[in-house]
């Protein structure tokens, strides 16, 4: 079994990962700002940023991984890029595996085609968001550090307005947005959670981004 941080705990993403590392037996040490994480069997709370290099790095030395399931912008202004080179450094010598909640934004909607932020349909108020996950993943790409990471991006319908249900079935991808016969791209939190946990179970992506869609 694993010790995972996860930070961002009490986000939308963050919680389903929580829930389905417990239903695994796995130890979680819970962090968000004001450490209001539920207190319960397996989850320990704690309160810190994942902007606190002294938090990040003691954690590192205690997890075998680290869940980066926080907003990439702030006020519209990119937040986890600049973090991005440290957490990496803090990971590779804590010897902790960096999982990324990514966003979908950064995907292209058909082998050779464009970036779906690129698209003319993205709404103008997700791109300083979508742009900052974008940057994560280069940032990740780009590194020299010896740390093991992946990026997980969900379908372009994800979050706390589509919730969907826990199923286990899914198809996974690759920069490729994942959508049904119809055209829609959707994930539920749990699904999502499902492949999150089974790639730190049984690790299948290293140093690479990956998708999910039903």
């Amino acid at each position: 079994m694993a010790t995972l941080t996860v930070f961002g705990a009490t986000g939308y993403a963050g919680g389903h990962i929580i829930d389905e590392a417990l239903r695994r037996g796995h130890t979680v040490l819970a962090v968000n700002r004001d450490g209001s994480a539920d207190a319960r069997p397996g989850v320990t709370p704690i309160a810190g940023s994942i902007d606190d290099d002294a938090l990040v790095r003691d954690l590192a030395a205690k997890s075998d991984v680290f869940v980066v399931a926080v907003r990439g912008s702030v006020d519209d202004r990119p937040f986890l890029p600049p973090l991005t080179p440290s957490l990496l450094t803090a990971a590779a010598a804590g010897g902790a595996r960096i999982g990324v909640v990514g966003g979908a934004g950064s995907l292209h909607v058909a082998e050779g085609g464009p970036r779906l932020i690129d698209t003319p349909g993205f709404p103008d108020a997700y791109k300083p968001e979508a742009s900052s996950h974008a940057q994560v993943l280069e940032a990740l790409r780009a590194t020299e550090a010896d740390a093991d990471w992946f990026y997980l991006s969900p379908a372009a319908e994800f979050g706390a307005w589509v919730p969907g249900e826990r199923t286990g079935t899914f198809r996974l991808g690759g920069d490729v947005l994942v959508a049904d016969t119809e055209g829609r791209s959707f994930i539920s939190g749990a699904d999502y959670a499902i492949a999150f946990l089974d790639e730190i179970d049984t690790p299948a992506h290293h140093r690479t981004r990956f998708t999910l869609g039903y």
